[in-house]
């Protein structure tokens, strides 16, 4: 890569692998930014804006930000709070995937059944930084301050991986570790007593990126995408007396389009719905009498949406 090419790009780091990554590229193509990545390089140049895509570690993406390295990134909240960036950059968009809590793990089978017994006690995770926040106030509240001046606190014990193995190894008393749908831990003997934090992918930029301008186009244009993963288009008649009950049902997002038939009893409702509840929904409005139900995709689109 000619790192000429690079100066007057926006520079934009994506996860280079990992859970986010895929959902990423995704997410890029539904906004239209369009790019080829040569050979697996680090670095690709978009097509059609002045960005440059920086493929890095997640968990290096948020300092990267934060440090004014790069402009925007896509990483997980858990990586912001462990990078300590959280007052360096600005969180733009949560994304609704990679969601996931930051959990305290035990030995299902052993004697400790709250996080205060953990206290003075040995913890092996990934995220050091904010394990030992963590203990820190934990320890602040069960611990004699006698006991914290003679060092009996808890003893954080940081691993690049395997931290579901640390147990079973006599590593750890408990650990700290990222949870999705709990299988790995369930399998490995575990299971959660406290969580520290909920997290997701979110939309950063640094406190002074070097194009507001093209900053907003690309949130606006990811927000549009998310929406329109979200949400579908949802066409139907109704009988004008059924109106009230029909519209009660799909109110829509600030209100449905109403249009007028040929027949004057009748009319055409237009409305986004909550893709995960359009099942129901066709039910619903079916069931007072709606005719010529129709659910349509949409593949982008401009709204305000919470994930």
């Amino acid at each position: 890569m000619d790192l000429s090419l690079l100066p007057g790009r926006l520079l934009f780091a994506i996860p280079k692998k990992g859970r986010l990554h895929e959902k990423c590229i995704s997410l890029l193509q539904g906004a239209n930014i369009a790019f080829h990545r040569h050979n697996r390089l680090d670095i690709a140049l978009v097509q059609n804006l002045p960005i440059a895509l920086i493929f890095l570690p997640a968990a290096d993406i948020a300092k990267f930000v934060g440090e004014g390295n790069v402009d925007l990134g896509i990483t997980g909240q858990d990586m912001v709070e462990e990078a300590e960036v959280s007052d360096k950059v600005v969180e733009l968009l949560e994304l609704g995937f990679g969601k996931c809590k930051l959990q305290v793990q035990v030995p299902e089978n052993g004697t400790i059944s709250s996080v205060e017994e953990l206290s003075g006690k040995r913890i092996v995770t990934s995220f050091k930084s904010l394990a030992e926040k963590y203990f820190r106030e934990l320890d602040a509240k069960v611990l004699k301050p006698e006991e914290i001046a003679r060092g009996e606190k808890t003893r954080i014990r940081y691993v690049t991986g395997s931290v579901e193995a640390s147990c079973a190894l006599g590593l750890a008393d408990g650990i700290v570790d990222l949870v999705e749908s709990g299988e790995t831990m369930k399998a490995a003997g575990l299971h959660a007593i406290s969580t520290i934090l909920n997290t997701q992918a979110v939309l950063i930029r640094n406190k002074n990126p070097s194009n507001y301008d093209l900053v907003t186009k690309i949130t606006s244009r990811i927000r549009g995408v998310i929406a329109a993963e979200k949400y579908v288009l949802l066409n139907y008649n109704i009988e004008r007396t059924k109106l009230k009950n029909a519209t009660k049902i799909t109110p829509g997002r600030q209100a449905p389009t109403i249009s007028s038939l040929e027949d004057p009893d009748w009319l055409a409702v237009q409305a986004m719905v909550e893709k995960s509840t359009i099942a129901e929904i066709m039910d619903q409005i079916e069931a007072i009498g709606a005719k010529d139900i129709l659910v349509f995709t949409i593949s982008n689109c401009r709204v305000m949406v919470d994930v």
